[in-house]
């Protein structure tokens, strides 16, 4: 039997032909690699037995009767042998089903016959007491390894582990760190649930980049006018001069001649008259770039070292010996922000934004330390995406005055600036700072990963069983059949370089649709495609789908492939097959079309269907 991820590769070998390679441009590890891979580990490792599919066409059955003629009777109408475990008890019950699928009534009959059934082989089912004790013994269980590709942190892994748990009430579960996987076995039911829940919660973390502008403006005037008088005068005396000896001091009969013998030294003076007027502007545009939730860090300046010490001592008698320790503080602009992206395109910022200088030193302990001047804000705010936000209020006004001469004269008016000198400073500094947000990714939720599920009973986990629709008998002659399309949505799109955005591949009017292949083309100078996700429509929100995707930029294609698990049936209606994330990388017109498109059924035959494609045009 072939698995679903060989099928989409002989789906795209019919479409494309056999010279048709899945090699991608980097070598043999391609997508070919990665489906054809596993296949060797499937003989030793094969799933749980999966029953036929079972017609769904509605029946209508009335019976009282035991549960296992009713059961028997389900059977030979699905074409199935019906065996019973040897302590099912004998029960009749009253069946009477109109409208039902035959996997509907066997889920019904159980129901009321409290019991239930599980697939031996494609042909056989076995029916069973509903007991805990049965379930344990006969259900089957499973392992299943999810590799997790945007969950990065090993806390976030035991987040997702420790939830499951906790939901699914799961037992056997291992977390491989180093794989960035989990490892889960349980029932085929849990697995599912598992499996929905990990791929909803598996998403690529929004991202935002701020713009921080820091703008400091600093203006400083000095104005100093007078005269600065000296404060010392020296008066010496000169005695005659005696050639027969040398005097050093004046003798009393010479104090009558002290008038004409004396010096005086007058204290000194300095003019001043001095102005300054000085202005200066700093601006920094530094930008940051952060995951949802994750702090960013911004350091812009210096490290200055401070010193620290602590006393220590062996011995009383003894003096403490002095520990002298560095530490280095971050002088400048600090800047730590952590955002938290909302999905209505607004962003909630927690700050923290210091703007710091060294102003002098100090001597402490014969040590210089430095003066820091520090204007800090810390606050929540929230932003819508591109709003501006203009910190401001740190804002520094200081006015001094110093008046130096001699006392009494310094005060007189006019005259003061002959006897003393005035200096008075005028110092202005202002910070603001300008904060901007820009979300570069949102969380990329689809309509599947918030579609409830339903989880069975509070005793018994499990998943309900896709159906397909049930159409309406009409008359023939009032049967329209509307041609089965798949385009893409939205059809005209207008983006600037550097944008992306998500197309949806829309199918509409399809019937038991199992598979689809198909090629999309573009012009590589003008967009570039990045991801690929599945849709809804061929999955049912919650069976999975396997997806093959080889994307090559440089020609500018696509080869994508869309299969449901083997065994199932198709899918009928209108719905999402998978989406396309393209990012807009230069400036022109470019179409993104269907080159080849083959969709099949689950008797692999082939569905003609028509096509519409999707106009981008990308300007500055």
């Amino acid at each position: 039997m072939l698995s679903a991820s060989f099928r989409s590769i002989l789906g795209l070998l019919l479409v494309f032909g056999p010279n048709f390679s899945l090699v991608g441009p980097t070598g043999p590890e391609g997508v070919l690699d990665q489906a054809i891979r596993p296949q060797a580990l499937h003989a030793l490792a094969e799933g749980p037995p999966e029953l036929k599919p079972l017609s769904n066409s509605p029946i209508n059955i009335k019976m009282v009767n035991d549960s296992k003629i009713v059961y028997e009777t389900i059977g030979k109408l699905a074409g199935l042998t019906v065996i019973f475990d040897p302590d099912f008890p004998a029960r009749r019950i009253s069946v009477e089903l109109a409208e039902v699928t035959l996997e509907q009534a066997l889920d019904v009959v159980s129901f009321e016959a409290k019991a239930f059934w599980k697939p031996v082989t494609q042909n056989i089912v076995m029916v069973i007491p509903d007991q805990p004790q049965k379930r344990r013994d006969y259900e089957e269980q499973i392992v299943q390894t999810y590799y997790l590709s945007n969950t990065v942190l090993s806390q976030d892994l035991t987040e997702i582990v420790n939830g499951l748990r906790q939901l699914l009430d799961l037992k056997r579960v291992q977390q491989l760190n180093s794989q960035n996987a989990i490892v889960i076995r349980d029932t085929p039911d849990k697995l599912a649930l598992a499996a929905k829940i990990i791929h909803d919660v598996d998403n690529a973390k929004p991202e935002v980049v701020i713009q921080v502008e820091v703008l400091q403006a600093r203006r400083d005037k000095v104005h100093q006018l007078g005269i600065d008088p000296g404060s010392t005068a020296t008066l010496s005396y000169t005695p005659p001069s005696d050639s027969s000896s040398t005097k050093t001091k004046a003798p009393l009969s010479e104090l009558g001649h002290i008038a004409t013998n004396y010096s005086i030294t007058l204290p000194g003076a300095t003019a001043n008259a001095i102005f300054t007027d000085s202005t200066s502007h700093i601006i920094q545009n530094p930008e940051l770039r952060s995951v949802d939730g994750q702090p960013a860090k911004l350091r812009v300046g210096d490290r200055v070292p401070v010193a620290t010490g602590s006393f220590s001592s062996t011995s009383a008698s003894v003096n403490p010996l002095v520990n002298t320790q560095f530490t280095y503080i971050d002088v400048g602009v600090n800047i730590d922000i952590t955002p938290r992206i909302h999905p209505n395109h607004e962003v909630s910022l927690k700050l923290s934004i210091e703007v710091s200088s060294v102003t002098g030193t100090s001597t402490i302990g014969g040590i210089q330390q430095p003066i820091i001047s520090q204007r800090k804000i810390e606050h929540d705010i929230r932003l819508k995406e591109g709003e501006v936000s203009i910190l401001g209020g740190l804002f520094e006004h200081v006015d001094s005055k110093a008046l130096n001469g001699w006392p009494g004269l310094a005060h007189i008016p006019v005259l003061r600036y002959l006897f003393s000198s005035e200096k008075t400073d005028h110092e202005e500094n202002e910070v603001l700072i300008v904060l901007v947000p820009r979300i570069v990714r949102l969380p990329a939720l689809m309509q599947a990963d918030i579609r409830p599920v339903s989880a069975g009973t509070e005793t018994n986990i499990q998943v309900r069983r896709e159906d397909s629709a049930l159409a309406p008998t009409l008359p023939p002659a009032t049967v329209r059949l509307e041609p089965a399309r798949i385009r893409l949505e939205p059809e005209n799109i207008s983006l600037e370089i550097g944008q992306k955005t998500s197309i949806d591949v829309i199918a509409e009017n399809v019937k038991d649709l199992f598979s689809v292949p198909f090629l999309l083309q573009y012009d590589p100078r003008i967009l570039s495609i990045e991801e690929v996700h599945h849709g809804d429509l061929l999955s049912g929100g919650t069976q999975e789908i396997a997806l093959v995707q080889n994307i090559d930029r440089e020609r500018g294609q696509a080869i994508i492939s869309l299969t449901r698990q083997p065994n199932t049936l198709g899918v009928n209606g209108t719905g999402t097959l998978a989406s396309v994330v393209v990012r807009a990388i230069g400036t022109g017109s470019s179409k993104l079309s269907f080159a080849r498109v083959r969709a099949s059924d689950s008797q692999q035959k082939q569905i003609p269907v028509l096509t519409g494609d999707a106009s981008l045009r990308v300007h500055e």
